[in-house]
């Protein structure tokens, strides 16, 4: 849940762009890594330069005769090339007090040392820092024993590593300065080329959004992680063109379903409208042409109320299909189709026989399958009902009935010269199937294409006059895949058409495993 901003809190910062944000990170770290370089560097220096001092300090030793000279203080001049280097010794004496002479040159303010001995604090032969008596100069000095209770405190300034140390600071300081110039500027160029994939991506995405849904991203090696982004979002973008094509055209048959049906109704209403006003002016009218105006007024209303039944009926299918399973005995399902398609016998002969299978007798089998046997039976009417109208009278009709399994030469599959709405059954499956078949004329690959389709007319001979909506063959269609099967047409111009209804058979024993072509 989002909490609203209040008046007077601080405006949240906008976020730093990637780009910005590697750039100040890598920036930051080169920057703490270089810091800890100098540090590392300048400590090991200055820690040796101190060893030096501290080196020079251990290895002098003032003269023994020096001790006696102090305490009678006929030390030499102080001049100085008396000691090497810098050096300057102070003595003290058994008691403890600081002789007033010294060795060394006393031009500079020397180390600031306590008097008596114990005050300065020092340990023999561990050498300390002090600070020098006036300035701000250190001395570096170390306590020595000498004979006869005396001790020295041998000192050397630390001017040279003090100015050394200085200059480092500053030539590292400066040095840090270029490099953090140098590593933002180039860290820039390094970040803007590694980022030069999702830069393109960038651009391509803009053009996608603009409406440019082919492009796709250019970057798709597997083995980087652009790559892998890019290879998942172009899945993406292909799933979702999918899904719009998709949508397009269930938009687009939405559409003609629409203007079909009310093509559909028109007619009828047209005609009830018109005779229902002629019928207003009775006065006018005879006998017979009432009689003749209230036929055609219930034909057409009874003709719209098929038309609205079917289409209850598609919609009942596709929104939430329900039949009842039980067992379903083909056979004398097609029995029945055929006895009650034997009203037609005259102009259109039924022939009810075992389907065509290799080393098959022509003795009729019990076939079993699951589903609702009123609903297959409503497909079976259709199928005999489309022959008898889309065929020449006199056009015998076949009702085959037998049981075999799918196979990519057999039913249930797909293959040149097929038609079918439904996806094919896995090869090996039993299934039950019924054909209905006619030597009529046959369809070309164009028509029977679409033969499946809502609304939809082969040719100008299959038209209202010869009765039907188009919506026949989409019911039984959507009937056979409801139940698990598939509805199939086989034809050819001059072959007649061959509908097969295909079912997941009940297993039986005795099954004959055989495939039909």
């Amino acid at each position: 849940m989002r909490v609203p901003r209040r008046p007077g809190d601080p405006r949240p910062r906008p976020p730093r762009s990637l780009r910005r944000r590697l750039i100040l990170g890598a920036t930051a770290l080169a920057t703490a890594a270089v810091l800890v370089s100098q540090f590392i560097g300048f400590a090991v220096l200055r820690s040796w330069l101190l060893d030096r001092v501290d080196q020079q300090l251990t290895d002098f030793h003032p003269p023994e005769r020096a001790y006696a000279d102090a305490l009678r203080g006929t030390l030499p001049d102080q001049r100085p090339d008396i000691l090497p280097s810098d050096f300057r010794v102070y003595f003290y004496d058994a008691s403890g007090h600081r002789v007033d002479t010294s060795l060394g040159t006393d031009t500079e303010p020397g180390p600031r040392l306590a008097d008596p001995v114990s005050a300065l604090g020092l340990r023999a032969g561990r050498p300390e820092t002090v600070d020098a008596t006036t300035g701000d100069s250190r001395w570096r000095v170390l306590l020595t024993p000498g004979p006869d209770g005396m001790n020295s405190v041998v000192a050397l300034p630390l001017d040279t590593v003090d100015g050394a140390s200085d200059k480092i600071l500053w030539i590292n300081a400066v040095l840090l300065l270029l490099t953090v110039l140098a590593l933002f500027t180039l860290g820039r160029w390094v970040v803007g080329l590694g980022l030069l994939p999702l830069t393109r991506m960038e651009h391509t995405a803009e053009r996608i959004g603009a409406g440019r849904l082919d492009l796709r991203l250019p970057d798709t090696d597997r083995h980087t992680e652009i790559g892998r982004l890019g290879r998942v979002l172009n899945s993406m973008l292909d799933r979702l063109q999918q899904a719009l094509r998709e949508r397009e055209t269930s938009e687009r048959r939405m559409r003609r379903f629409v203007a079909d049906a009310g093509h559909e109704l028109r007619t009828p209403l047209t005609a009830i409208q018109g005779y229902a006003q002629l019928a207003l002016q009775s006065e006018h009218l005879t006998a017979e042409q009432r009689g003749e105006g209230n036929r055609v007024i219930a034909s057409n209303a009874e003709r719209m109320s098929l038309l609205v039944d079917d289409l209850q009926l598609l919609a009942r299918l596709d929104r939430e299909p329900s039949y009842r399973s039980e067992p379903v005995d083909l056979l004398a399902l097609a029995a029945d189709a055929v006895r009650a398609a034997a009203a037609y016998r005259e102009s259109h002969p039924v022939e009810l026989a075992p389907l065509a299978l290799p080393d098959s007798g022509d003795a009729l089998e019990v076939v079993e399958a699951d589903g609702d046997a009123h609903r297959l039976g409503q497909i079976l009417e259709n199928l005999l009902s489309n022959a008898r109208v889309h065929t020449p009278a006199g056009t015998p009709v076949h009702v085959r009935v037998g049981e075999t399994t799918v196979s990519d030469t057999g039913c249930g599959t797909d293959r040149p010269g097929r038609t079918s709405v439904s996806p094919p059954l896995p090869a090996g499956t039993p299934v039950g199937v019924i054909e209905v078949a006619d030597e009529g004329p046959g369809l070309t690959a164009r028509y029977a294409e679409h033969v499946f389709e809502r609304f939809y007319r082969a040719d100008p001979s299959r038209s209202r006059a010869h009765g039907g909506s188009g919506l026949g063959l989409s019911i039984a269609a959507a009937i056979a895949e409801g139940h698990g099967g598939r509805l199939e047409l086989d034809t050819a111009p001059g072959e007649g058409c061959t509908f097969r209804l295909v079912l997941p058979a009940r297993p039986t024993e005795g099954a004959t495993g055989r495939s039909i072509a």
